[in-house]
């Protein structure tokens, strides 16, 4: 969210400061409920950033301009998901229609992370779908000559679509995730791959990209096929930047923020972008869309590592600590290797003595 504050030097002083910036990654959603409340149409959508003065520009180099009031209007909004509340019952329903498998077995695993109580809190779909009623807004003004302004036929209906595909794409990107990090719980529950083993795990992940790739097929546009296909890939290219990351490169933000954008961001950024498109947008909305997405996935993740920290395994549903356990080097740990450059010499080692996680924080 407010990433000038993220960027500030992670000592133990800065890591109060962010905590008191931004209590969880669902507080970013506030951003979108911007999108949904304030606006009468795209145009000023989008205005917001002269209007408020912010800047949609990536994390690595630029800062947000936010306005000095804009904190007290982030506390006066409603909470993002009562919004949309209904559709994300709605979509519940849908995803567990959709994952079910013909082998009971794999129906039991595929069905693991919708099922009632563990379906998570829906970031990513509420967030597409406050986006998708910003995009749907009539024009004020007559439109252009040349504009039809009309919407789509069943417009709703397919990014409603491109919610739930977004949603499995994540849910088998953890499943997979777990595998690879040996993980023992996920969403405060025993995770897939502790419960069924990693070869079911990593089928269900499977299972669940392909039901994915059903859903985008059924909506008969090859520009928004070929966004969440991509996505796929960087998944794909972001775990194995981490996983092989060179001695040079763990030092890295831009690398970092590389990983974190194919791992983390293209998923929300490219998926902003398929509302966008499905709407009918302008090229120049739908890029915006696009970096909008891109900046809170970047956010989202910044905090999520702080969280790692600051967090505890109750309140996060998985481990607490997990990244520098697994010799993971995030956000935190490169602002206090700026600070205490002694810290190089306990990533270097991976963190295997006892002593490292009491002497990282």
């Amino acid at each position: 969210m407010f990433a000038s504050r993220l960027f500030s030097r992670f000592s133990r002083n800065s890591l109060t400061l962010c905590r008191s910036v931004v209590n969880s990654p669902q507080e970013i959603l506030v951003l979108s409920t911007y999108f949904h409340s304030f606006c009468g149409s795209t145009t000023k959508v989008f205005g917001y950033r002269e209007h408020y003065s912010w800047g949609l520009c990536a994390l690595h180099g630029a800062r947000y301009q936010i306005h000095h009031d804009s904190r007290s209007m982030v506390e006066e909004q409603l909470d993002p998901f009562s919004l949309v509340a209904d559709e994300l019952s709605i979509l519940a329903n849908r995803l567990r229609t959709m994952v079910v498998a013909e082998v009971p077995k794999l129906a039991s695993a595929a069905e693991y992370f919708f099922k009632m109580g563990v379906e998570g809190k829906r970031f990513r779909p509420t967030v597409l779908l406050l986006m998708a009623s910003a995009l749907n807004m009539p024009m004020p003004k007559p439109a252009p000559d040349g504009v039809i302004d009309t919407l789509p036929e069943n417009l709703r209906a397919k990014q409603q679509c491109i919610a739930e595909i977004t949603e499995m794409i994540h849910v088998a990107s953890l499943l997979h995730d777990d595998v690879l990090d040996d993980a023992e719980t996920r969403r405060g529950i025993t995770s897939l791959n502790f419960a069924m083993g990693n070869k079911l795990a990593v089928l269900a992940g499977d299972f669940l990209l392909s039901r994915a790739c059903v859903a985008l097929a059924s909506l008969k546009n090859t520009e928004v096929v070929s966004l969440l296909a991509k996505v796929v890939e960087h998944l794909v290219t972001g775990e194995t930047m981490q996983m092989t990351t060179t001695s040079k490169e763990r030092y890295s933000m831009e690398y970092y923020l590389q990983k974190t954008y194919y791992k983390t961001a293209s998923l929300i950024s490219n998926s902003c972008k398929a509302i966008a498109l499905l709407a009918g947008q302008t090229t120049e909305v739908s890029m915006l869309a696009y970096e909008y997405g891109r900046n809170l996935g970047l956010a989202f993740q910044l905090i999520d590592d702080v969280l790692d920290f600051t967090g505890t395994s109750a309140s996060l549903g998985k481990g607490s600590l997990s990244d520098i356990r697994h010799g993971i080097v995030t956000a935190p740990i490169l602002f206090a290797i700026e600070e205490f450059p002694q810290l190089r010499e306990v990533v270097d080692r991976g963190f295997d003595k006892p002593s490292d996680v009491d002497l990282i924080l």
